[in-house]
């Protein structure tokens, strides 16, 4: 079963754009593959404004996001998997989703193959 994670950032970017408001992300820096501008990053937190005006070529896919934006003067490239992402919501009002924090999406495990029925008892 896919992760549910990314769908949701998806969905709330969305939400926050089509509100015309400005996506925050909180990322964990520390998660392993996330490639962000190191001296941005505080606690092993890093807040990343993905507007549409701040960033470029944003793409939200099921194992990646990437974009390109300006730190200071700098132009970088952002990359991360979603699974660091630890919050989404929009800087003006504050409402998102928060993920927990360390914890991959939890995969319940499959119900038993065939029709679940109850045991009868027959009696005489």
């Amino acid at each position: 079963m896919t992760s549910t994670r990314p769908y949701l950032i998806r969905a709330f970017y969305e939400w926050i754009m089509d509100n015309h408001l400005t996506p925050h992300l909180v990322v964990d820096a520390n998660v392993p593959d996330t490639e962000v501008p190191r001296h941005y990053v505080q606690n092993g937190k890093i807040i990343l404004n993905i507007d549409i005006n701040a960033v470029r070529d944003l793409q939200l896919s099921n194992d990646r996001i990437r974009f390109g934006a300006r730190f200071g003067s700098q132009s970088v490239d952002v990359s991360l998997p979603p699974t660091a992402v630890i919050a989404i919501y929009a800087k003006e009002n504050g409402q998102g989703m928060i993920f927990k924090e360390g914890e991959t999406d939890v995969r319940p495990e499959p119900p038993p193959s065939g029709p679940t029925r109850p045991k009868l008892k027959l009696v005489d």
